[in-house]
């Protein structure tokens, strides 16, 4: 369905129509002098699925993610004092 342009002058005018409308699937471009400025459209229309995989390649998990933390980082998490404080 292509976009329906509206003028500000009608956007003010009847923009709880204009978001009924766009809620129900209908795009409007909302123009200025002629000029567009925005997309009107419903949330949905926008939505990218997303997509399962998308970081693979760009991200790793060291090795070491599950080994114990060293003595002295675990009692900062801990909130104990260190020994050499």
């Amino acid at each position: 369905m292509p976009s329906t342009t509206v003028n500000m002058s009608e956007v003010r005018t009847n923009l709880s129509r204009l978001l009924e409308r766009a809620a129900a699937g209908e795009d409007f471009v909302i123009v200025k002098a002629g000029k567009p400025l925005a997309r009107l459209v419903s949330l949905e229309a926008v939505h990218v699925p997303r997509r399962p995989g998308a970081w693979k390649g760009r991200m790793w998990i060291d090795e070491e993610v599950d080994e114990p933390l060293p003595e002295e980082m675990r009692r900062a998490f801990e909130g104990g004092e260190d020994e050499d404080a």
